[in-house]
């Protein structure tokens, strides 16, 4: 069981499932709440990584929540680069 608690859901912003699933039982949480609290989904890729564990999270940890009505959403990078330009090596 340790090892799950120790289990990092979101990579970004290095959230671990234990904290994830302790902040959702003690607040009773939303989706948006959970990610505020924790940070879960806020890193680099917006949340495209972590997403569906955050919101099954929610859903067996919050009582009368369902999995239609956790409003989180990806979020797009502010300006999309080319795969190209990341890579350009600038001296």
């Amino acid at each position: 069981m340790n090892r799950l608690k120790d289990m990092v859901i979101c990579r970004c912003e290095e959230v671990t499932f234990g904290q994830l699933q302790e902040t959702a039982e003690k607040h009773q949480c939303t989706a948006r709440e959970l990610k505020l609290r924790t940070r879960a989904g806020m890193g680099f890729c917006g949340g495209r990584t972590c997403r569906v564990s955050v919101d099954r999270m929610i859903a067996s940890a919050v009582k009368n929540v369902k999995m239609s009505e956790i409003p989180l959403k990806y979020q797009p990078p502010v300006r999309p680069i080319t795969f190209g330009s990341a890579g350009e090596i600038n001296d």
